[in-house]
């Protein structure tokens, strides 16, 4: 006679979430999570994994099953799961994720995190209870659908990776195309915005920013993976050394425009690399404003009015990534708002312009996706 599962028991579960925020996924090897484990062998289907990987895919289907916001990202920062985030101490993960609700780190201590961690038990206990489809089978379902795109009833598909929304801006219908992927995976966009600190100092290519990203594809390699030229670092840094700004900061909003070196071959033209991010003296963070992205990306549209022409053919696409959403510290509702409406005023006044948004989480995209559609988040 067979007997059901043995339920997991909540303060273990959560017990074992709480360790894993202290060592981060990262150390997850050698922590004793033996309700995690269970769970993510018997519930999601994950025999035959190694154990490591199965509680870490766990965790991420618990959160990713809390759907976006405020909440799902500091979740993502409090575990190590955000990308680049692995190898955070526990630290600057708590520091990060109390950035995200806008409050003190000892008031997340005290209060969100303790929230965080709890919806992050609830969503594992869901998940244990059968709640979600397993694992093996786990695809995400897209985005309510209108027509002829709708799929058939109970059939799961994968979100799709590119999406084009046609909002009404002004009494026209204007098609906006959502690329969900790396930066360095576009197509055929003449022009890529990448956010920059006000020095314009790129980061290490190595890093997981859009700003890295662009700068690692950018640059030309050998057979071996081996830097040749790195294009997209020299010519910001030749850029700066023109106008006069190299060891000081250019104001905020400025636009510094270098060629996309490698990313040439991808049909990519330019990159405009837009001061959004105000270092903070004696430390590794950023501050971003809303009105300093609303600012930027009409300078950037701007430029791209007054060299259109000047090529052949001309320039007429446009790609910009969620500006501040990253270490910025903004929302994706808020970094979406201040970008949004520099982009409205340049389409409302008609502007030809193919606009691309750019973003690697389908939580986010769904988000846009919903804000476009005039929908409420």
């Amino acid at each position: 006679m067979s007997h059901p599962p043995r339920q997991p028991d909540h303060a273990a579960v959560l017990a074992e979430v709480r360790a894993v925020r202290r060592a981060g996924v990262v150390r997850l090897r050698g922590l004793d999570t033996p309700e995690l484990s269970r769970i993510a062998r018997e519930r999601l289907g994950t025999t035959g994994e190694l154990p490591v990987l199965a509680v870490e895919r766990l965790l991420r289907e618990a959160v990713a099953g809390i759907g976006g916001g405020t909440l799902q990202d500091a979740a993502e920062y409090t575990l190590g799961l955000a990308q680049g985030t692995r190898d955070w101490p526990p630290a600057d993960r708590r520091r990060r994720a109390a950035e995200v609700y806008g409050v003190s780190v000892e008031r997340f201590r005290k209060h969100h995190e303790l929230m965080v961690l709890g919806q992050i038990t609830e969503r594992i206990l869901g998940l244990a209870a059968g709640a979600a489809a397993p694992a093996t089978d786990a695809v995400r379902l897209p985005a309510p659908r209108t027509g002829h795109d709708t799929p058939a009833a109970g059939r799961p598909e994968l979100a799709p990776a590119h999406r084009v929304v046609k909002p009404r801006v002004h009494g026209r219908t204007v098609p906006v195309t959502l690329h969900v992927h790396s930066v360095d995976l576009l197509r055929g966009v003449d022009v890529v915005v990448s956010p920059s600190n006000t020095y314009f100092a790129l980061p290490a290519p190595y890093k997981a920013s859009v700003a890295a990203t662009l700068r690692r594809a950018g640059a030309r390699t050998d057979a071996t993976g081996g830097v040749v030229e790195d294009h997209v670092h020299d010519e910001l840094r030749d850029w700066a050394v023109r106008h006069g700004i190299p060891g000081r900061a250019a104001l905020p909003g400025t636009v510094a425009v270098t060629s996309a070196g490698a990313l040439a071959d991808q049909g990519v033209r330019h990159i405009y690399h837009l001061a959004v991010a105000v270092p903070r003296p004696g430390t590794n963070d950023y501050d971003v404003q809303p009105a300093d992205i609303t600012r930027a990306v009409g300078r950037a549209f701007r430029q791209l009015t007054a060299e259109s022409g000047r090529h052949d053919p001309p320039l007429t696409s446009i790609c910009l990534p969620l500006l501040g959403a990253g270490r910025g510290g903004l929302s994706a509702l808020e970094s979406f708002g201040a970008l949004w409406t520099a982009v409205e005023a340049e389409l409302a006044r008609g502007a030809p312009w193919d606009v691309h948004l750019v973003m690697r989480r389908h939580a986010r995209a769904d988000l846009v996706e919903r804000l476009l559609a005039g929908r409420r988040p």
